[in-house]
């Protein structure tokens, strides 16, 4: 199965499994990462969970300890019944769904710690160094340092992060890899990704304290760009992005940026030259098509619309989670007169937004018009026929 990797809005630093096919990795376990291998290691723990199938089987636990619990609740009831006595009884009942409730939080410490096992093998066997991962480690045992007089293990979900170290660190240590550094060119690309995702999650003040005036970097001045187009002077902000295409030409994502800030700040026109160079770097990318489709849908140039159309089918292909992708394909479709692939492409838009209902509609009126059986046709129904999972 393809599992893919969702971010998440928080500064905290965490990520986490829900199902089977999703990572999700919050904001700050991104910007707080100094290096790519502090973060690969985390990515290594969860992929530990998903291939052990730890979900499913924490499920199946919790099921199971709700029954102990339940049986213990009459256990409890039943003494009372018998003249065991109100108090004795409700202790019975407390006590089994006490034990019930640590059973629980043991079997989830347990595993974590297959996980963090798991995580260390995928690391050797891929050639990489476990040193991020025990630096992670780290920081969580630097936090949890001036609470450990008041944390009792035995009720945490995951084990102490000393106690992990201690586990890990020799095995670690024994990997022919674990002094084998990062490469610079994911060291750069990673202290890029940290400073995009810092200036546009952060207030300006938060940003400029991560990158003073001082520090020169291209992390930096890409940091100190987007927060001039979010929070100051948006001419201010394309000078700096074209002094940093100057540094560093190839970047599509240097390119994308100017292109989204001239298409953001009412200049559509302005923003397909840029976007189209975007694409040519990094053509496999879906959302930069997608910008460069709405830049065209933008320009109101009817010359355009088939490129536009392209663009945004081409987008929505490599990344269907992109919902103002199909409410422009829709705007698109609808200027070639091409109503049923309009409504069809705003009920994917719909679908894709989690409105399902209006998804529904819409392409109930697509399907009206489609010839039955084609693709097209085929996708509306998909649609109309979706459960919503109970």
């Amino acid at each position: 199965a393809v599992v893919q990797v969702k971010l998440v809005n928080d500064y905290s630093f965490n990520a986490f499994v829900a199902d089977s096919r999703h990572i999700f990795v919050n904001a700050g376990a991104i910007i707080d990462s100094t290096t790519p291998n502090q973060l690969i290691g985390v990515l290594a723990h969860e992929i530990g969970h998903l291939a052990a199938n730890h979900l499913s089987q924490l499920r199946s636990e919790i099921r199971r300890m709700q029954i102990l619990s339940a049986l213990a609740v009459i256990g409890g009831v039943a003494a009372g019944a018998a003249g065991g006595g109100g108090a004795a009884a409700s202790a019975l009942a407390t006590g089994g769904m006490q034990f019930g409730q640590r059973g629980l939080l043991m079997y989830a410490r347990e595993n974590e710690t297959a996980a963090d096992q798991l995580a260390l093998k995928y690391l050797a066997q891929t050639g990489q160094s476990a040193k991020g991962m025990l630096e992670t480690f780290q920081r969580f045992a630097d936090q949890q340092m001036f609470m450990s007089a008041h944390i009792d293990p035995y009720i945490q979900s995951h084990p102490l992060a000393a106690d992990r170290i201690a586990m890990i660190d020799e095995l670690a240590q024994k990997s022919k890899f674990f002094d084998k550094p990062d490469s610079p060119a994911l060291q750069a690309r990673h202290d890029l990704v940290r400073a995009k995702f810092a200036a546009f999650t952060r207030n300006a003040q938060s940003v400029m304290r991560l990158y003073p005036p001082s520090d020169t970097s291209l992390a930096a001045d890409y940091a100190r760009a987007i927060v001039a187009y979010r929070f100051a002077d948006p001419k201010s902000a394309v000078a700096r992005m074209d002094d940093l295409i100057k540094r560093s030409p190839n970047n599509p994502y240097f390119w994308e940026l100017k292109g989204q800030i001239l298409l953001e700040t009412g200049k559509p026109r302005e923003a397909v030259a840029p976007l189209r160079k975007a694409v040519s770097l990094a053509p496999n990318a879906g959302p930069i098509r997608v910008l460069l489709g709405q830049a065209l849908v933008g320009t109101g140039d009817g010359k355009l619309t088939d490129e536009a159309i392209a663009a945004l089918t081409k987008g929505i292909g490599d990344d269907p989670d992109q919902p103002v992708g199909y409410r422009q394909l829709a705007i698109a479709y609808a200027r070639k007169d091409n109503i049923a692939l309009a409504d069809l492409a705003s009920a994917q838009g719909s679908f894709a937004a989690g409105d399902i209902e209006t998804a529904k509609k819409y392409a109930m009126r697509a399907q009206e018009k489609l010839k039955t059986g084609s693709p097209a046709w085929l996708r509306a129904d998909d649609i109309i026929t979706y459960k919503i999972p109970r």
